[in-house]
């Protein structure tokens, strides 16, 4: 019996396309979605650019077509992204034309409208503005431009803006902060529907780095330890990211780095305040975690697969993470 061929799961993603758009709002974060769809086929992001005109302008001054107009409504599962946008288009005006302003209004009552229940909201810089103006962030925690904070707040007195975030990822509402801060935004949403390894070819291919803010609640473990910018620490990281069951010591990592072991450790902990084993320690226990909840591998395996010398060193590292053993997480989630 032949089997038949799985399809990608297709995201229905609509970029909202405001006046004056900030384009690097645009192109950042669906270049990121663009490279998603060649580096995997599990799952394939579908995007469509809507707003209340067919044409408009940019931050740049490059005038943008072929914008579709706003739909009556979305499918159950879209993703609705809204970008930001210039008082300071380059080469025009400053001043905000009253035409603007009512294809602004119009955006802000098509979102009240469409995003319901079941839609994920993404906002990039000022974009948030025009959401909390739909009611749309009101009892969730946001964040946008550090120079649109107080503005935000005025604008949606019951949103909880956070400040200092580089994103902040509130379920259904997921909202970043200037301009490129939506290329981070986007590659935390691609490592959760395709998983960090296309995540992390992304950013490679974009040559910037994976990071979140620290502060940030719920940290992916693919993730932490990755605000920063030293190269040396990428470098490592990265290796350890792609294979966290290979040879992974300190002095391993540091040929990799291109750093003795010593600076190495130094610099490990003054970047990411984790020991060099104990970062590799966390990626082994997130690449375990997804094999124990993903597969009916014993755990003598598991541990040999996530680069364990031995289950009970898998159990020791597991047990200072989580509460729950694996075999129970596994149980638990057999049940549901």
């Amino acid at each position: 019996m032949i089997e038949p061929v799985p399809t990608a799961r297709t995201i229905n993603v609509f970029v909202v396309v405001p006046p004056r758009v900030l384009l690097l709002d645009v192109a950042g974060p669906l270049e990121v979605l663009r490279k998603a769809n060649l580096e995997q086929a599990a799952v394939h992001f579908t995007v469509s650019y809507v707003g209340p005109r067919a044409t408009g302008g940019s931050s740049i001054g490059l005038e943008l077509g072929g914008i579709a107009r706003l739909p009556d409504a979305l499918p159950p599962d879209a993703l609705v992204v809204v970008p930001g946008a210039t008082d300071a288009p380059l080469g025009q005006p400053v001043a905000t034309p009253a035409d603007d302003a009512a294809a602004e209004a119009t955006i802000v009552a098509w979102l009240a409208n469409v995003v319901q229940p079941g839609i994920r909201l993404v906002s990039t810089c000022s974009g948030a503005l025009l959401a909390g103006r739909a009611g749309l962030l009101d009892g969730y925690a946001c964040t946008t431009h550090h120079g649109s904070i107080a503005e935000l707040v005025r604008t949606a007195p019951r949103a909880r803006v956070l400040e200092n975030r580089l994103f902040v990822d509130d379920g259904a509402r997921l909202t970043s902060a200037g301009i490129t801060a939506g290329i981070d935004l986007m590659l935390h949403l691609v490592a959760q529907e395709a998983g960090h390894a296309t995540a992390l070819a992304v950013a490679h291919y974009l040559v910037i780095y994976l990071r979140r803010s620290g502060a940030d609640p719920q940290l992916s473990p693919w993730l932490e330890g990755r605000n920063h910018i030293h190269p040396a620490i990428h470098r490592a990281q990265d290796a350890v990211a792609a294979d966290p069951a290979r040879d992974l010591s300190v002095a391993a990592l540091a040929d990799i780095a291109a750093a003795s072991a010593r600076n190495l450790s130094r610099l490990f902990n003054e970047q990411t305040g984790l020991t060099v084993t104990d970062y590799v320690n966390r990626m082994r226990i997130a690449l375990a975690h997804e094999l124990v909840t993903a597969s009916q591998l014993s755990m003598e395996l598991v541990a040999e697969r996530a680069g364990f010398s031995s289950a009970r060193q898998f159990r020791r590292a597991w047990n200072r993470l989580y509460q729950m053993s694996p075999n129970r997480l596994r149980q638990v989630r057999a049940i549901r």
